[in-house]
């Protein structure tokens, strides 16, 4: 189980570790780099006094903190009163051997002594310290580092208190939102005065949970049309049953009666089994791969359903060069077989199929449909002309779609016209 910390917590380690990586840096790493500037400085700090000194090197106006050491012309050597308290030597040879450059440092007893030098004619001039001032530089230096850092770490921290804060109160009502989304007794509503990372999820949070609503409620709409589209040939059937044991109506009238319930209820029931199989189906490759010759299908279709209404003229067009379209036979028996029993319901006197430039475009002579009706016409079991609903226009764009095909759906001076074409 891993262990639990809340964000403010995280963020706060955070600034810690960068506040402990910044001491680091600039308290260790820092100071070496610096080691040459602040050597430079000691140079000009032991140079100045060397222009002004002249014989009186133990004037108790000097600085105390250098010493001084001058040679003169026959090889004389005179020392200031606290050489020896800069720099414990038993000999000031020792200091003139360690002294080959105009100016530079060298370590003696484990300690460094920096030195300047001034040279004419008549004397050589050494200033001289120890490693103490530039100890006490490095000091002050860190500790104004420190206390920057301090600040900064502090202010920083407040800051991201603050966002964190903010930060994590959005996810929390982010969270209880999700923990409610199917609560509409929660309020939702959140207030964001940035759109940023997470305005975007909570407009997604909202937009799914709107979309999860208008499903459950289109589930429920629909299995109330399905079980009243179930329970009508159920109650004929039971009605006819009845009414044979009632001897009120012939065995051999009843039977036939209850066939022709089955077969409509068996239609459904296929309908309903391939309209969830077309829901689920992930691969399309496989379907937009297959070929078939849409000509005999709709010819099988015409023969089919011109014997159901005789008064219905049915006509059909096709270039033979253009008869060829993606998918197999059990998918556009179901896509022209669907439009043509929705046709036969409205059709005056005429049905017309026309396949010609990569289109097949079915028309019939009925009314129009209504425009609030054409919004939804697709919607499974979403009820039509005359009220009537079902499946059948949802399979055939369902289906379509499948095969990467699309359906365009226009009404005409008189009558409606279906477009099958490419997107």
């Amino acid at each position: 189980m891993s262990n639990k910390s809340n964000l403010s917590n995280q963020l706060l380690s955070i600034g810690i570790a960068i506040i402990g990586i910044m001491v680091v840096s600039l308290g260790i790493i820092l100071p070496k780099n610096l080691l040459p500037i602040y050597e430079n400085s000691i140079y000009n700090y032991l140079k100045q006094p060397l222009e002004f000194v002249e014989d009186d090197i133990n004037n108790g106006e000097i600085n105390t903190e250098i010493a001084y050491l001058y040679v003169t012309k026959d090889d004389t050597i005179i020392t200031s009163d606290n050489l020896y308290d800069i720099i414990e030597v038993d000999n000031n040879q020792v200091i003139l051997d360690k002294v080959t450059d105009e100016k530079g440092k060298f370590k003696y007893n484990n300690r460094y002594y920096y030195y300047n030098t001034s040279k004419t004619p008549l004397v050589l001039k050494i200033a001289i310290t120890n490693d103490e001032y530039i100890n006490k530089m490095r000091i002050d230096i860190f500790t104004c580092i420190i206390l920057t850092v301090g600040i900064t770490f502090v202010i920083v921290s407040a800051l991201l208190l603050i966002w964190s804060n903010n930060l994590v109160n959005k996810i929390r009502k982010l969270k209880d939102k999700v923990d409610n989304v199917n609560n509409d007794n929660y309020n939702h509503k959140c207030t964001f005065k940035v759109d940023d990372e997470l305005y975007s999820l909570y407009q997604a949070i909202e937009d799914m949970r709107i979309y999860l609503k208008e499903q459950e409620e289109y589930k429920n709409q629909m299995y109330q049309n399905i079980s009243h589209d179930f329970k009508t040939p159920i109650t004929v059937m039971k009605s006819y049953i009845e009414a044979t044991e009632d001897e009120v109506e012939t065995k051999e009238n009843a039977l036939l009666v209850i066939k022709e319930q089955v077969e409509k209820l068996e239609i459904k029931v296929h309908s309903l089994l391939y309209l969830n199989k077309i829901n689920y189906i992930k691969d399309k490759k496989n379907y937009e791969n297959e070929r078939i010759d849409v000509i005999a299908v709709i010819q099988e279709a015409i023969d089919k359903f011109k014997m159901t209404r005789s008064d219905v003229k049915f006509e059909f067009v096709f270039d033979k060069k253009n008869t060829i379209f993606r998918g197999n036979k059990n998918m556009w028996e179901a896509i022209i077989d669907n439009i043509l029993n929705n046709f036969l319901r409205y059709a005056e006197k005429k049905i017309k199929i026309t396949v010609k430039n990569n289109k097949i475009i079915l028309y019939n002579d009925g009314p129009n449909i209504d425009t609030n009706v054409m919004h939804n016409i697709f919607t499974p079991y979403e009820k039509g002309v005359k009220g009537v609903f079902g499946l059948g226009l949802s399979i055939v764009q369902k289906t379509l779609h499948l095969l990467n095909y699309d359906i365009l759906i226009k009404n005409e001076k008189k009558g409606v016209k279906f477009t099958i074409h490419e997107p």
